[in-house]
């Protein structure tokens, strides 16, 4: 059945925590759902799965961290350093020197980052019903990722890449239900209501030995596998490519509207993704679940927001 843009959509999670609802699956993080996340903290190692911000406007760095070609790069400079940005260092009691950063970024394509549920919406219509006439240059008034608060969850793994063999995915690949069902029996962990699930494909491995097949098509998750996680009722989906799911070889979205795993998750079924991570340290620890961290800043009505997300083993 194909949704018809302005009206709910089928199967949708509009209205499952009232008309006015802006957190979408967020409101899945109850106490007990984050106090039985808690209960996957073995060890008490922490591993960060965020990607580096590196460089400046004048050097090379920035470009050598994953990307998406035709987005504009972090932009990180000292605004007192001393050296190329400022006439001289400003001196505290004339033998203390202070240093202040400065950061422009871009969230989508660049870095590590959570998608707001403002960041995609069909017809004219947010999810849960709002309006896309609240999306402005000046922000979004609803829906904003301020709304999120932060994912303290279970994470689930699914290594795929491992599970295929391979040290990551061709980027012909496309990830069903079929494999991700295959790879929570095999590792007899289930989802539960409000967890996050991480996908690995091994993609980001990829730009260091060759950058334009990185900027090219990429690996990702197909509708099927999308509506099976959003059927287990995650609160977000998260993964080392740039769209979560799958990508052409222009660089365009795999799927046309109907299948489009941005508007299945955030707009129709309120789930928040997470695109960029790098996985590989948390794929060599072998474990599968942990407790999962991540805290987007209150950017007011900002429609997404760099993150570091963490796992505790």
């Amino acid at each position: 059945m194909t949704d018809t843009p302005g009206s709910a959509p089928v199967g949708s999670n509009w209205d499952r925590w009232g008309a006015d609802d802006e957190r979408g699956a967020a409101n899945l993080l109850t106490p007990e759902a984050v106090l039985g996340a808690v209960g996957a903290v073995r060890e008490g190692r922490l591993i960060s799965l965020g990607m580096p911000i590196r460089g400046s406007t004048s050097g090379p760095g920035r470009a050598s961290v994953p990307h998406l070609p035709g987005r504009p790069l972090p932009q990180h400079f000292m605004s007192v350093d001393g050296a190329d940005y400022t006439a001289g260092a400003r001196m505290l009691n004339g033998s203390i020197g202070v240093a202040d950063d400065a950061l422009m970024l871009s969230h989508h394509g660049t870095t590590t980052h959570m998608d707001a549920l403002c960041h995609m919406w069909r017809g004219d219509r947010l999810y849960n019903g709002h309006s896309a006439a609240r999306v402005r240059s000046y922000g979004a008034t609803r829906c904003g990722i301020e709304k999120a608060g932060p994912l303290v969850a279970r994470g689930v793994l699914f290594d795929v890449a491992a599970h295929l063999g391979v040290p990551y995915l061709d980027e012909s690949v496309r990830i069903g239900a079929d494999v991700l069902e295959d790879i929570v029996k095999s590792h007899g962990v289930e989802l539960r209501p409000g967890d996050v699930a991480l996908v690995r494909t091994g993609w980001p491995t990829v730009y260091a030995a060759d950058r334009v097949r990185y900027q090219g098509g990429q690996p990702g998750l197909d509708h099927s596998g999308g509506r099976w996680l959003a059927d287990h009722d995650v609160t977000a989906v998260a993964c080392d490519n740039a769209a979560v799911g799958a990508l052409a070889m222009d660089g365009s979205f795999d799927a046309g509207p109907d299948e489009d795993l941005h508007l299945l998750l955030l707009w129709s079924r309120g789930v928040y993704l997470l695109e960029m991570l790098w996985l590989e340290d948390l794929a060599a620890t072998g474990r599968h679940d942990f407790l999962f961290v991540a805290a987007p800043l209150a950017i007011e009505g900002g429609t997404g927001s760099a993150v570091n997300p963490v796992a505790v083993l």
